[in-house]
């Protein structure tokens, strides 16, 4: 498999563990937002392979808790059920970063119990879903399913949205809110202008308007935070 980026060490991206972060180039949306543009290209340049990889972590054991692939769609890649059984195997949790639209490999490693984290994005609202991943008339069937899966609680996990100014207001929140009712934790991120953000232009939501929007989302939802906001 080919490994498209490593972060060595994070305290952030799991929560409660010291990971190291493995992005896997490849995805199936194309928000505007993306911080990760390099990676939509699934033939990207390799920063390493999966031998490289299991070689790595041989070396961190004992001193790393988890692995979180992120990516691109991590679920994109057929062999990454294999690859999180080896990591499995020496000892190590794992996250699982998704866009949620594999629900059957979702629930696949989920059922297996190759997973012990999931964070999924919710993008927006269903009304806005298309235009705001930059794919109009976009189906969220498969979208709905990986939500309702992670809302039965087999699996720890979290919802997450980017805000952005040009594509969320309080009407998004409201629908989100709406359809995650009932969930474990929600993060309301804040959009950073990064060079690897394709399109130019996007903006964050003012501190006063992202507490607005987090007082929202709250009624629906048992834990709800802001991320990122100064």
């Amino acid at each position: 498999m080919k490994i498209h980026g490593l972060m060595k060490m994070t305290i952030l991206d799991f929560p409660g563990k010291v990971a190291c972060t493995v992005f896997l180039g490849g995805c199936d949306m194309r928000c505007p937002f993306c911080h990760n543009s390099e990676l939509l290209d699934p033939e990207a340049p390799a920063e390493m392979d999966e031998n490289d990889l299991l070689a790595f972590l041989r070396k961190r054991q004992g001193l790393l808790d988890g692995v979180v692939f992120t990516g691109g769609e991590p679920l994109l890649r057929r062999d990454l059920p294999d690859l999180m059984r080896k990591i499995r195997e020496m000892g190590f949790l794992i996250k699982l970063d998704t866009n949620g639209n594999h629900p059957d490999r979702l629930i696949e490693i989920v059922e297996e119990g190759l997973v012990d984290y999931v964070a999924m994005d919710i993008k927006n609202s269903p009304e806005k879903y298309g235009e705001t991943i930059g794919i109009p008339g976009f189906d969220i069937t498969k979208v709905r399913k990986s939500v309702g899966f992670l809302l039965q609680g087999k699996v720890p996990y979290e919802f997450r949205t980017t805000i952005v100014r040009q594509f969320h207001d309080e009407e998004s929140m409201r629908g989100i809110a709406e359809w995650i009712d009932g969930a474990d934790r929600y993060y309301l991120q804040e959009f950073v202008d990064r060079e690897t953000v394709k399109y130019s232009g996007l903006q964050a939501c003012s501190k006063e308007q992202m507490e607005t929007f987090l007082e929202i989302v709250k009624t629906r939802v048992k834990e709800a935070e802001l991320r990122g906001v100064s």
